[in-house]
């Protein structure tokens, strides 16, 4: 019996490799257009406050490319330790560095390098030292055990093919009694097994 939320028979690095290459292109040519909404007007869409996108780069704005709004399931309180998986380009690790203040610190996780160094130029624009970017995995975080007390994602967890291990690594690096706020694509019919190895639809 497979084990649920593995799968098993997708070539995982050329899977990584091919969503290393979709985010590349939004991290290089936000404007270029791709099949899912993207930048400012997908901020707006899942209801990031004026008052909030002031507070941050416009370069970590224009490459945003998540599905949902982790802030709409609970605050972020100043002073608290935040990690958001699959961070991007940063718009919402910014956002979290702009919640819990000073006091508090932000680690934004990411396995593409173009991604990575966008987010971290953009950091390089303001006073965001309590906020770092990391490069890695879902399933290896580069983050202690028991740092967070919050994890944060916006559509990365679906693309994902161990979701048991990504989850497993949630949980432990947050502290106890922490939280898991994540937005992301869910299913209503259950996706054939054969269209689970095609990477093409993975990506789009």
């Amino acid at each position: 019996m497979a084990e649920v939320g593995v799968v098993r028979d997708v070539d995982t690095e050329k899977l990584r490799q091919a969503v290393q290459r979709e985010y590349t292109e939004v991290a290089n040519h936000p404007d270029k257009g791709f099949h899912f909404h993207t930048g400012r007007p997908l901020a707006k869409i899942l209801g990031s406050e004026d008052e909030w996108l002031e507070a941050i780069p416009e370069s970590a704005i224009e490459s945003l490319a998540g599905t949902g709004n982790p802030f709409q399931l609970g605050e972020i309180d100043a002073g608290e330790h935040v990690v958001d998986l699959g961070c991007g380009a940063g718009m919402d690790s910014f956002l979290a560095a702009h919640f819990t203040g000073s006091e508090g610190r932000v680690i934004g996780v990411d396995m593409t390098p173009g991604m990575l160094a966008k987010a971290r130029a953009a950091a390089g624009e303001g006073e965001f030292g309590h906020l770092e970017f990391k490069e890695g995995l879902a399933e290896e975080l580069p983050v202690p055990d028991g740092w967070a007390d919050v994890v944060i994602s916006n559509g990365v967890v679906n693309l994902c093919p161990d979701k048991p291990r990504v989850f497993g690594e949630m949980m432990r690096i947050l502290r106890p009694g922490g939280r898991i706020q994540i937005a992301d694509i869910l299913v209503q019919k259950a996706v054939p097994e054969e269209a689970k190895n095609e990477i093409d639809l993975w990506t789009g």
